[in-house]
């Protein structure tokens, strides 16, 4: 099942230039072409047209590529050269195995796969009888492959026409073909249009007619005139072909601006749309996806990355902690059919981290799918959202989501910085657009995401409306007195473009109880275009803080809503959040914090596992190692259901409050349970050092670096006690 999204281009033409103003616009096209020439060569042999100046003002520094295997080579340099773009250039040259090399080809044949449920990809199949054409009638009369000739690469980029003719045979008139296109519309072309090859000098290739650079002169066998009199050129050619003529000023038939001897500006820009055309034809992000995730997530996924939208706010709780609430939307949802069953399960694995890289929390959820016949059939057309809430500290992120379909092995991501801040005097949040608010279903103060007090906020990450919708505006508002609240108000300012359109103010007090404010607005008067929404705080008439964000209106009269995927968290209160923003402060390093967080939490639920093991962590962390080996004693002790982890830490707890053989008996559990491993190989190491068994503690040691033999430390030690 395909869940699909239409866009509309529109394309904004220039009013007709005055003459001499065309005729500059010319000269400049001329020189921009023969630039473009340029780029397009530095293309063919690995640049890309925005690359090309960087690469030559940094030749001197850049380092040459690895060398790629000669299959890889060809694929890149001729099989793909027309129609890969300069991004999965880039990543495909940055790729390191052939084993990569393989997974990005399938996934760049993927993406450009018009049936993806057949087995066959008819464009790729297409592609190569093209090359395979190309070759066979192209290269004859130039000493290279027809790949490489003008009329090779038109016809790999386009097709083949649907009608050729030929113009030969007349002393006057160098040989010419003239090829009609029609019916390229979905290319962003002209719907018909010609290209016109010709033999420069009567002989070797036939060459790819431009009306600027080359004009009519270009096409008579004998003509004395003036180069730069296209006029003179035009008459002698039209004289012998009135057809040739026409076409030698413009290669869309009947453009209105064409007159005698001033050819085609639109011409040239066709052209050059031509070459660009199939690096437009695919969006190809999933290449940049594909490099960032080749290590991380399984091989079957890696091919099969899908575009998403995806929205990120930040909110606080009435209790003080602070929720990243999110929003991701598969571009396309497929499920498995179990008789009337219709199943998948997405999982989503997060990574909150530091801007410089360093890992604060880690996190994994599941959110199944389950539908009977009628919801599928009820939901298919629909988009698909999924709405997920995670806590965090104050700081400065980047957040990074990774969600996976396991029926189809498709994955999509989103990444985004963002910014919690610490307690400042008053603080306004960045608002939130949605299509939709109502009472939410009693859930005495738990937490579910995009919800503000008891109102559920509905959304779509795009931000787009319909003139039928109402535009619900929610945010949140701190650090108010009651002195100030009541000299508050919010000012909204909507522009159209740039243009201001609307401005509404309302005293805070009627927008509802704070931190929670929610304004809803009719679009009835708005009429379609894109919007920016400035909200500003008013103290006694001051402007204090303000916030932003935009959305567009559609033309269409109503919008598919997403189904949505979301569940309902235990309250703030919970010990859970404890956990969680404690496991954050600890890889912050902010121990002093962690303990603050999670000794109370630790008292709600004593004998859950993974607050005790945090716990310790920190105890350790600060070498309170009494404090540490106590709250781990008991679960230790247990004959099952320890983690690695509460072995390890409880061990170096009683390690260093001197209880060696307590330390190794609990070592000796965690390597019968969890297997060997090289921390506590090294720490078993060191308990019968302690102990003084150095023969025991040297074959431990040496067993460690069978395992890893790049452990100085390790080094140091058995050369300490040799």
């Amino acid at each position: 099942m395909k869940l699909l999204r239409e866009s509309v281009h529109i394309d904004h033409c220039p009013d007709k230039p005055k003459k001499w103003l065309e005729l500059l616009i010319i000269l400049l096209l001329i020189i921009d072409l023969a630039g473009n020439g340029l780029a397009l060569a530095g293309q063919a042999g690995g640049l890309s047209d925005s690359n090309l100046i960087v690469a030559q003002k940094s030749a001197k520094k850049k380092e040459p590529a690895p060398k790629l295997p000669e299959k890889y080579k060809k694929w890149l340099e001729q099989e793909v050269v027309y129609i890969i773009t300069p991004t999965e250039r880039e990543i495909f040259l940055k790729l390191k195995t052939d084993r990569e090399r393989d997974l990005f080809i399938e996934a760049f044949w993927k993406h450009r796969d018009p049936i993806p449920e057949t087995e066959e990809n008819e464009f790729k199949i297409e592609h190569y009888k093209r090359i395979e054409y190309a070759n066979k009638y192209f290269g004859r009369e130039a000493a290279k492959p027809g790949w490489m000739t003008d009329r090779g690469r038109m016809y790999i980029i386009l097709g083949p026409p649907n009608d050729i003719q030929h113009i030969d045979g007349k002393s006057e008139i160098y040989n010419c073909e003239i090829w009609f296109y029609q019916g390229k519309q979905e290319m962003g072309l002209p719907p018909g249009f010609n290209l016109l090859f010709y033999q420069e000098k009567g002989t070797g290739e036939m060459r790819l007619y431009s009306p600027t650079s080359d004009g009519p002169q270009a096409l008579l066998t004998s003509y004395w005139g003036d180069p730069a009199d296209y006029t003179t050129a035009y008459s002698n050619l039209r004289e012998v072909d009135p057809n040739l003529a026409n076409i030698s000023l413009s290669l869309i038939p009947g453009e209105e601006n064409v007159s005698m001897g001033r050819p085609s500006l639109s011409s040239d820009l066709l052209l050059r749309q031509i070459e660009q055309t199939p690096q437009k034809m695919v969006a190809d992000r999933y290449a940049r996806k594909f490099f960032e995730y080749k290590d991380i997530i399984d091989v079957d996924y890696s091919v099969n990355y899908i575009d998403s939208d995806s929205l990120v706010r930040v909110l606080k709780d009435p209790s003080g902690l602070y929720f990243i609430h999110y929003d991701i939307e598969p571009s396309r949802l497929s499920v498995n059919q179990y008789d009337n069953q219709y199943a998948t399960n997405f999982k989503v694995n997060g990574l909150l981290s530091t801007i410089d890289g360093k890992m604060v929390y880690q996190f994994e959820k599941t959110f199944p799918v389950k539908l009977t016949s009628a919801q599928f059939k009820e939901r298919q057309n629909l988009p698909l959202a999924i709405y997920d809430v995670v806590p965090c500290v104050p700081g400065e992120y980047k957040l990074s989501v990774l969600v996976k379909n396991e029926a189809s092995k498709e994955f999509t991501s989103l990444e985004q910085t963002i910014r919690i801040p610490e307690k400042v005097q008053i603080e306004m949040t960045t608002p939130i657009l949605a299509y939709r608010v109502s009472p939410s279903e009693s859930t005495e103060g738990k937490i579910k995401a995009f919800l503000l007090g008891s109102q559920q906020l509905y959304l779509q990450a795009s931000r787009v409306f319909t003139s039928r919708d109402q535009l619900v505006v929610a945010l949140q508002i701190f650090g108010l007195t009651p002195e100030l609240k009541n000299k508050a108000s919010l000012r909204y300012q909507f522009f159209k473009e740039s243009q201001p359109f609307k401005e509404e103010t309302y005293p805070v007090s009627e927008l509802g109880m704070l931190p929670d404010l929610i304004k809803v607005f009719s679009l009835a008067d708005f009429s379609p275009a894109h919007y920016f929404l400035n909200i500003t705080l008013l103290i006694d008439g001051q402007e204090k803080l303000t916030v932003k964000d935009e959305f567009d209106l559609t033309y269409l009269e109503t919008l598919p809503r997403p189904w949505v995927l979301s569940r309902v968290l235990p309250p703030a209160s919970d010990p859970y959040y404890g956990w969680i923003l404690g496991n954050q402060l600890y890889n912050l390093g902010r121990l002093a914090e962690a303990r603050t967080v999670l000794e109370p939490a630790m008292a709600k639920a004593p004998g859950n596992q993974d607050l005790a093991m945090e716990l310790a962590r920190v105890y350790v962390g600060l070498k309170d190692y009494e404090k540490a080996a106590k709250i781990l004693d008991s679960f230790v002790s247990a004959e099952q259901g320890v983690r690695y982890e509460t072995y390890f830490v409880a061990a170096q707890a009683f390690f260093n409050i001197g209880q060696y053989e307590k330390a190794l008996n609990i070592l000796d559990k965690a390597v019968a349970q969890h297997g060997t491993d090289i921390q506590l190989l090294d720490l078993i190491g060191d308990c019968y050092l302690k102990l003084g068994k150095k023969e025991e503690a040297l074959a431990v040691w040496q067993k460690s670096l069978e395992i890893n033999p790049e452990q100085p430390e390790v080094k140091k030690k058995i050369q300490a006690v040799r």
